[in-house]
């Protein structure tokens, strides 16, 4: 297969694309409790004239998407996830500042009306990405969940004030972070997820490479793992824009 750059179709309009998931290996940051990485071979060229591997992995490893099923046991499994749903525009709010002064920021209403003064309302439908620098952290396990001596994790997420706001005043269709939880490491609550997955809302964690994208006019494709029942899937981001 190719790896060359692809030629641009003439009805798809855009001047970059560029990958948002991590690279999935064996030493990536594992929630605890949560399943190791694991590879193993099946096939090697010089024994079978072919490679292959086996793998394994969490549901909600790496950069990944939560399915509602997760919270729900009525919600919807991410197999149910139709094809339209996993297309979507998105915004980037920056907090990287003070996120970098307090690693417990949640992002606020004001952030937003600060974000929509500069650029104009969030337009409904719109997927809400909050870069907050901790991607730089994906490397170190210890640093990216910044545990404390009492074992409490401490990194940034979305606010309830400020995600009811999205949800209920600019009707988006979903959120993205470059940390291991939209919710702020202190909440063991998961009170954001449970919120936008009770509406059937997108959440999607681990995100990278958010320095590259500007701050509106991206559209995401969301490529899942169609897995019968998962409470959550990998996933490969795309970002055109």
């Amino acid at each position: 297969m190719s790896t060359q750059e692809p030629q641009h179709a003439k009805n798809i309009n855009y001047s970059r694309v560029i990958h948002l998931s991590h690279v999935i290996d064996t030493d990536i940051p594992k929630w605890p409790g949560d399943p190791p990485v694991e590879f193993a071979s099946v096939a090697e060229i010089q024994d079978d004239g072919y490679y292959l591997r086996g793998f394994s992995l969490g549901e909600h490893s790496a950069t990944h998407i939560n399915a509602p099923n997760s919270f729900y046991p009525n919600g919807a499994s991410i197999d149910k996830y139709s094809a339209p749903s996993l297309i979507v525009p998105a915004v980037v709010i920056n907090v990287c500042e003070e996120a970098g002064v307090n690693a417990d920021y949640v992002l606020t209403i004001a952030d937003i009306q600060t974000w929509e003064m500069q650029f104009g309302e969030i337009p409904s439908g719109s997927l809400v990405i909050l870069y907050t620098g901790w991607q730089k952290k994906w490397l170190s396990q210890k640093a990216f969940f910044n545990q404390d001596m009492e074992g409490k994790m401490h990194f940034p997420g979305f606010g309830d004030h400020a995600t009811e706001f999205l949800v209920i005043q600019r009707q988006i269709t979903g959120v993205g972070i470059d940390t291991h939880g939209i919710d702020s490491g202190q909440d063991t609550n998961f009170t954001i997820n449970r919120l936008l997955l009770e509406r059937s809302l997108i959440v999607i964690e681990n995100l990278t490479n958010l320095d590259q994208l500007p701050p509106q006019g991206i559209t995401l494709i969301i490529g899942i793992l169609r897995l019968k029942g998962g409470s959550g899937s990998p996933a490969a981001v795309i970002a055109l824009f």
